[in-house]
């Protein structure tokens, strides 16, 4: 819940909404911080100078913004009117959400009159603070923006469920907290006064006790508000205009603008809208497990990078030391090279990590205020808010697309040391691009029904289903290549071979879905070995069977990060051999392309 605080909150000052009004973008204002950011516009602008013009242009059509220069190309905030004598530059302001706004274009209203009863000046003009969209007002002024009855209900049970504990109302010294309380005397127990002063015998059997939460709620409810059309403020909405996609009144329809709009009955369209809204947040809901998912899987990267960077760091002290005194000035410069290839990489992790938190935690903010905007009964007050909140709940699930979840670094240094030069080529010396990496298979990201053995080297399965294992280096460059050599084979099964994301589908054959690239048929018996040749500096990808290669090349366009991935069954047992070279035939043919 806390999550979705921000939603309920004004952009203009920052506390949460009172008596929240709708704009035609969408968008929500508090009814007094939106008479607070009015400006008034020049007489030549106003909507009654425009109808008498003959433009044709509604009250509420958008201002040309480089006519009126309300938005400044040098500031990326808002300005007041300039350009005119009648309307002085007035500096902008900054609300506490950082939004820039307008500063009051007017002496504030009289304190004996409330917001909504005080007028609003002719001509005056309001810009949405999120959008930067501007609209000049009508002769209603504030009154003609439909009120959100939903967000102040979802604002006002909010702000029950953080509201502290309620105490027992009959404690005589310090009151305990209340365990119950009592509808019918209105009254909040602790449970020894409850025993003491409402037994359940007699009379007081028959009240009914209820949760303190519960009744403080029964306390605080109150008839609900009759939805009123902003047009004929004596009706009441009866029915919904698709054109429009707003709620309208009986006297719309027989003399106003929408008596030749298509309409629809509002409770079948508060129903449409809430299976529309609900259907968008199970998209929504499986992107979110999925970023909490992903988050983990970069928070595990983080302390692997750690890991391996201690090793590679003791590694090159190792080989640096065996050298003679000329190498020490040329390993400082190394190991600062290996610290800053370190703190680049965590800096990419961190930098995702946090990118992706702030996201899950709007996607997730969003998610429970729809939640609660559902549970809402009143359906024109529903409607007048759910087109725009399926629009942002689309928006938000394409933003979770492809890519999103997928690392943007490895957690391997693959760089190493060549100290085979001569002594008089210190001066050269660099690090290489590993070419023979040395893994076995990651239990961590296994399925569970895969069994390990020999040093994770060789595995097989529990289950008669396909499942998959990965290995534990992943590669987003270079040239690799590693064999699998078939120590079972019973009963034809069809185990498969290749590389594969770290998302991929763990209880399907691998090749199954998009994030696998496999082989699964050709020559494989008992005894037999499978070799995988990943070509990154190529982008391709190659397999062998028994030194004959299958074929041309199996996959290409290959680009990102790839782990060496099986699939297999219970009639498969697979043993892994790393620290292999590229075959011979391959390099002199690279070597020749």
């Amino acid at each position: 819940m806390e999550e979705m605080e921000e939603e309920l909150k004004c952009p203009v000052c920052g506390s949460f909404y009172r008596e929240p009004i709708i704009l035609p973008c969408s968008h929500n204002l508090c009814q007094a911080c939106a008479r607070n950011i009015l400006v008034q516009t020049p007489e030549s602008e106003s909507p009654q100078s425009r109808r008498a013009s003959g433009s044709g242009v509604s009250d509420y059509d958008y201002l040309d913004l480089d006519k009126m220069s309300l938005y400044s190309e040098a500031d990326s905030g808002y300005g007041s009117y300039g350009g005119f004598a009648s309307a002085p530059t007035t500096p902008c302001q900054k609300s506490p959400n950082g939004v820039r706004v307008f500063p009051p274009a007017m002496p504030p209203p009289p304190t004996h009159l409330s917001p909504a009863l005080a007028s609003v000046p002719r001509n005056s003009c309001i810009t949405c603070p999120q959008c930067h969209r501007s609209l000049i007002l009508d002769d209603r002024g504030l009154r003609g923006f439909p009120k959100n009855r939903v967000l102040e209900g979802v604002i006002d049970r909010y702000q029950q469920s953080k509201a502290a504990a309620l105490k027992c109302q009959l404690c005589e010294k310090a009151p305990k907290e209340a365990t119950v309380m009592c509808e019918q005397c209105d009254v909040f127990y602790c449970d020894p006064c409850r025993l003491r002063c409402h037994p359940p015998r007699g009379p007081l059997a028959k009240h009914r006790l209820v949760p303190p939460a519960q009744g403080r709620v029964s306390r605080r409810l109150s008839p609900r508000k009759v939805s009123t059309c902003t047009d004929h403020e004596l009706e009441n909405h009866s029915m919904y205009c698709v054109q429009c996609k707003m709620p309208v009144c009986y006297q719309c329809l027989e003399e106003g603008k929408h008596s030749s709009h298509e309409v629809k009955a509002l409770g079948a369209m508060w129903k449409l809208h809430k299976s529309q809204l609900s259907q968008a947040l199970n998209g929504l809901s499986d992107r979110a497990k999925e970023a909490k998912e992903f988050l983990v899987q970069l928070r595990n990267m983080v302390q692997q990078i750690q890991e391996n960077s201690v090793e590679f760091e003791a590694c090159l002290v190792a080989q640096c030391d065996a050298l003679i005194d000329a190498l020490n000035r040329r390993k400082a410069q190394l190991l600062a090279r290996v610290n800053k290839e370190h703190e680049h990489k965590l800096k990419v992790v961190r930098d995702q990590i946090s990118h992706c938190t702030v996201k899950l935690r709007q996607t997730t903010g969003l998610m429970e205020y729809c939640l609660e905007v559902i549970k809402e009964n009143d359906p024109s007050g529903f409607l007048q808010i759910s087109d725009a909140l399926i629009r942002r709940v689309h928006l938000t699930e394409d933003q979770w697309g492809k890519g999103t979840l997928t690392p943007r670094m490895t957690t391997d240094f693959d760089l190493s040391l060549d100290n085979s030069p001569l002594l008089q080529s210190i001066h050269q010396l660099d690090f290489v691009q590993v070419k023979v990496a040395w893994f076995a298979f990651d239990p961590g990201s296994a399925h569970s029904d895969i069994i390990f053995s020999n040093d994770n080297l060789t595995v097989t399965c529990s289950s008669y289903d396909d499942r998959v294992v990965l290995g534990k280096t992943g590669f987003s460059k270079g040239v690799h290549y590693w064999e699998l050599t078939i120590d079972r084979y019973d009963n034809h099964p069809d185990p498969a071979f290749g590389v594969a994301r770290m998302d991929v589908m763990k209880d399907v054959m691998l090749g199954k879905d998009d994030k696998a690239w496999a082989i699964t048929e050709g020559g494989i018996t008992k005894g037999a070995t499978i070799g995988v040749l990943l070509d990154l500096n190529r982008k391709t990808l190659t397999f062998f069977i028994n030194d004959e290669q299958q074929g041309p090349i199996a996959f290409e366009n290959m680009e990102g990060l790839f782990f060496p991935a099986v699939s297999l069954n219970r009639n498969v047992q697979v043993t892994l051999h790393t620290g292999l070279p590229v075959p011979d035939f391959y390099s002199s043919r690279a070597s020749i392309a």
